[in-house]
């Protein structure tokens, strides 16, 4: 039995801890689906009260892969595909660019700035024609991977753009899926190739990914259940919080 404690948690982690971790994954991949964002955050930030430092963006970010492409495939049929290919190409090149980057700025500045821009996207002024362009897609790709190197959890940046998109809860929440998915395999690539040993990891990550799976399926069990209108105020309203969470994580680092 301590074998297999030790293999879940990488030698770290107790047999409850591993239970309430997949709990919190199902959890919080339920919250993605039902309302259509949040999750990722939230589960970012249990993770970090529980991982060590070094552990907590590479495993967030494989459980993530496998909660966001569980929800991808289970809404395939809605997803937006020309959304996808230009935000992957722009993704791929944001990667490469983060990769050149050597000075890197306060985090505190990053996020203030991710924050306003979420607002602005949310709640700024709608273009007439509010379908991006072949090369807004890719542009929202490069940012936010780019971004993503340096904040880490970047669904709402993310979904501020898709949100500007005219798709219904269906369209949005595949769409959406699909672009963090492909977002956080790139971030894998990334860790994989600087060495981090996954498969440490992987069981515990394994049972997560499935955790969340179950999660998704019930998350969109209700989501089925929720009028597009009401889905996309409350969609507006949870990307604000978290944007609102991020201005004041950056304005703590000057309070006393």
């Amino acid at each position: 039995m301590s074998y297999w404690i030790d293999l879940l948690g990488a030698g770290v982690l107790d047999l409850t801890t591993v239970l309430l971790l997949i709990i919190a994954a199902a959890f919080t991949s339920f919250l993605t689906a039902a309302v259509g964002i949040g999750g990722g955050v939230l589960l970012l930030a249990i993770l970090a009260s529980i991982l060590p430092i070094g552990a907590l963006i590479p495993v967030h970010g494989l459980v993530q892969v496998g909660s966001n492409g569980s929800r991808a495939m289970m809404t395939w049929r809605h997803i937006d595909w020309p959304m996808l290919r230009y935000f992957a190409i722009g993704a791929i090149l944001g990667a490469v660019l983060a990769s050149f980057v050597v000075v890197q700025l306060p985090l505190e500045w990053i996020q203030f700035s991710v924050a306003l821009f979420i607002l602005y996207l949310v709640w700024g002024p709608k273009p007439a024609k509010r379908e991006l362009s072949s090369r807004g897609r890719i542009g929202a790709g490069a940012l936010t991977t780019l971004v993503s190197m340096f904040v880490g959890a970047t669904g709402p940046l993310v979904a501020g753009f898709v949100h500007r998109q005219d798709y219904d809860k269906l369209r949005l929440t595949a769409t959406f899926a699909s672009c963090m998915t492909f977002q956080h395999l790139l971030k894998m690539l990334v860790f994989t190739v600087v060495g981090f040993a996954f498969w440490q990891w992987l069981p515990l990550v394994l049972l997560m990914i499935a955790g969340g799976a179950v999660g998704s399926w019930l998350g969109l069990k209700v989501l089925n259940r929720v009028s597009t209108r009401q889905f996309k105020r409350l969609f507006r309203l949870v990307v604000s919080v978290m944007a609102l969470r991020l201005l004041w994580e950056a304005a703590s680092v000057y309070m006393i």
